[in-house]
């Protein structure tokens, strides 16, 4: 695009000039927190104040804009949940840190018997002994028998006394007691249909054992271990106030302490705040903070990585197909707001929206696409 002749256009840049202050615009586009701000300066007095800046012409176009947050987070395979026993008995087994944690396997052993483990979110907390019990308890069993290939027939809609059976329970039936005799033979448990409290450990998914709490030898009742996710997770504590633009699933950029960047998204937010309170006599109260967790899209990119500081790159908002010239083509007002100057002097009065990758949104009477404008960068 041609530049100015400083010698020749002295006077029509005067000429231009006075229109307006005799300003700089100078653009800072804050990201470290997700805002961009535009912060203005007068142009400074002296002998040189009349020269005319160096310009250029570029035009307004159509762009899709998005407002980022980089955020520091740490890799590892995420938060800890603490394994407790139940019922009565001696522990005499323990699995290993960095055992994997499978459905219907063994998780430990208590009086010699293997205690072998669920998935799902509700805890036996009672013997399963009498065809005819409803819960969710039962539930958790056929499920569970389902998906380690049992057959446990079909569920009624009620119980034998007509009690209508609610969403997420089960009834005990008799194909349900003859599948739980079948799983317990094929692990070397006593097939006797039942199963007691802590006979099995009930965990939400596949994990992996992250420490060891117990010792052989120890009561059942009580830590027994602690486990984590299988697959290795971003950990990002994120500000209460802050935590309502990510969402589940949305798409993240982790980089990585070698600089390099690896697509992933957001596995979960939590909803639990923490923090908020006193940090120990200064008066000043700890911002409250809820955990993200964020899983790297391919496993192999972090295969070598066992724990890390990283910085996850969220999309906040996403502004698309709206008009867009570079932030150096903003001209303050004396009398406030900015505006679009045209190659021959004019101006063309603007709101600005989103700031993003060194481009300002626009609008207003008179900008359209494709308008040349001058810019200062």
């Amino acid at each position: 695009m041609p530049r100015s002749n400083p010698t020749e256009g002295r006077g029509r840049w005067t000429n231009r000039r006075t229109a307006i202050v005799a300003a700089t615009v100078a653009v800072v586009v804050a990201v470290g927190a997700g805002v961009g701000a535009l912060a203005l300066r007068r142009h400074p007095g002296g002998a040189d104040a009349s020269a005319p800046p160096q310009v250029t012409t570029t035009k307004v176009a159509r762009a899709d804009l998005s407002d980022t947050r980089s955020l520091n987070g740490t890799l590892g395979f995420g938060p800890e949940r603490v394994v407790k026993g139940a019922g009565e008995g001696i522990v005499t087994r323990l699995p290993k840190v960095g055992d994997t944690v499978a459905r219907g396997k063994p998780l430990y052993h208590v009086d010699d018997r293997p205690v072998p483990v669920l998935f799902g979110g509700t805890p036996l907390f009672r013997t399963l002994d009498k065809p005819g019990l409803v819960g969710s308890d039962v539930r958790l069993v056929s499920d569970n028998l389902k998906a380690l290939g049992f057959h446990t027939g079909s569920q009624p809609s009620r119980g034998k006394d007509g009690t209508r059976i609610g969403a997420g329970q089960a009834l005990l039936t008799a194909s349900l007691v003859a599948a739980i005799k079948k799983w317990q033979q094929s692990i070397g448990l006593e097939p006797t249909g039942t199963i007691g409290v802590g006979q099995v450990a009930v965990l939400t998914g596949p994990a992996r054992v992250s420490a060891v709490k117990a010792l052989p030898g120890d009561a059942v009742a009580g830590e027994l271990l602690a486990v984590t996710e299988k697959v290795k997770l971003v950990t990002v504590p994120v500000a209460a106030t802050e935590v309502g633009t990510i969402t589940v699933g949305a798409a993240v950029v982790v980089a990585l302490p070698d600089g390099s960047e690896i697509p992933g998204k957001v596995a979960s937010v939590s909803q639990t705040v923490t923090g908020g309170g006193s940090d120990g006599g200064g008066g000043q109260g700890k911002p409250p903070t809820v955990e993200v967790l964020v899983a790297p899209t391919r496993t192999a990119d972090v295969a070598k990585i066992d724990a890390a500081a990283v910085q996850v790159r969220f999309t906040t908002a996403v502004h698309e197909n709206v008009l867009a010239v570079p932030v150096g083509a903003l001209v303050a007002l004396s009398e406030g707001g900015h505006a679009l100057q045209l190659p021959g002097g004019g101006l063309v009065a603007v709101e600005t929206g989103m700031f993003a990758r060194g481009l300002v949104e626009i609008s207003g009477t008179g900008v359209t696409e494709g308008l040349d404008v001058v810019t200062a960068s």
